[in-house]
């Protein structure tokens, strides 16, 4: 009987350690469909670009890649005023450090 998967299963590839191929036991063509999008989407739009967003996550005390993520997800530029979705993202970086020690 196959597993159904989780509520929060996006179909994306495997992120476990799994020794095959590199699509999981799933389509091949929908793991290269990921694995395109993703690099289609991190793609920086320019060198500009990049490090306007740079210094913004630097005065915003979060990562390039964490202010990146909010533009990709939510389509919004975080502001100065925007305290409360910064610090639920810092929050959420201490509650990744902790479990990748355990």
């Amino acid at each position: 009987m196959a597993r159904r998967p989780k509520r929060s299963h996006n179909g994306g590839p495997p992120l476990d350690e799994y020794k095959g191929p590199p699509w999981g036991k799933g389509d091949p063509y929908i793991f290269l469909a990921w694995q395109a999008a993703h690099a289609k989407a991190w793609k920086p739009p320019s060198r500009e670009i990049t490090l306007a967003r740079m210094g913004k996550a630097e005065r915003l005390g979060l990562t390039y890649e964490e202010y990146t993520l909010e533009i990709l997800e939510r389509g919004r530029h975080l502001q100065e005023e925007d305290t409360e979705r910064i610090s639920a993202i810092k929050a959420a970086r201490r509650r990744r450090r902790v479990r990748a020690l355990d």
